[in-house]
């Protein structure tokens, strides 16, 4: 298997040269980092060329690294002595593709930062791999990533009416609306939420420094 992830390794970086931001390996996976510019290119290739044969995209994860090195004080709120050297990545969005060759017996994860934090968006890979369609929808849904030339873009897991998306590290907990069905108008209606933050784990089975975890 190192054996294997060192030959893996070593392709890449002879093929894409330039093109790799970073390659590492941990824990017995490759994780390839390449440039929003380079992800179609280099993701074709991958597909393509026989020593990688990736025809399997298993999954398409969006990332919010906005807060990625800091710590959580006691009431809830991300501290860090210095963000800028507490996070090692200069933007807040990225898409996670994780490949499987069949072929070759291989896997391999490939990150691509979106390079604009405020309207983060990518190319869709739909036409590489069609698996991908509800993936980028997923990722559109819950970090408002917007995938590129995907031709049905649209949320798939929260409601059409939704308000933000809800896996970005600054949406709150409770939401910002809350829904019901009104008898007098007989269709649903929306209001401001009015759940109020609270624990939800017993005090008699909270660790110490629980709420830093």
């Amino acid at each position: 298997m190192a054996e294997d992830l060192k030959k893996l390794g070593e392709s890449l970086q002879e093929v894409f040269a330039a093109k790799v931001v970073t390659l590492e390996n941990r824990l017995d996976e490759l994780t390839l980092v390449v440039a929003a510019a380079d992800m179609k290119s280099v993701l074709t290739r991958l597909r393509d060329d026989a020593k990688f044969a990736f025809d399997q995209l298993v999954d398409v994860c969006g990332i919010d690294y906005s807060t990625y090195g800091s710590e959580l004080s006691e009431a809830g709120v991300y501290l860090s002595a210095d963000d800028a050297a507490a996070n090692p990545f200069k933007q807040r969005f990225a898409a996670v593709y994780h490949l499987l060759s069949v072929k070759n017996n291989a896997r391999l994860r490939v990150r691509v930062f979106a390079d604009d934090d405020v309207s983060p968006a990518l190319d869709s890979v739909v036409e590489i791999w069609p698996s991908a369609n509800w993936f980028e929808r997923e990722a559109f849904d819950l970090y408002g990533i917007v995938f590129l030339g995907h031709t049905d873009l649209r949320r798939i897991l929260t409601d059409y009416g939704f308000v933000g998306n809800p896996f970005r590290k600054d949406f709150p907990l409770s939401g910002h609306v809350e829904m019901h069905y009104d008898a007098e108008q007989k269709r649903v209606v929306y209001s401001p939420v009015t759940v109020e933050p609270r624990e939800i784990t017993p005090r008699a089975i909270r660790e110490e420094n629980y709420s830093r975890h």
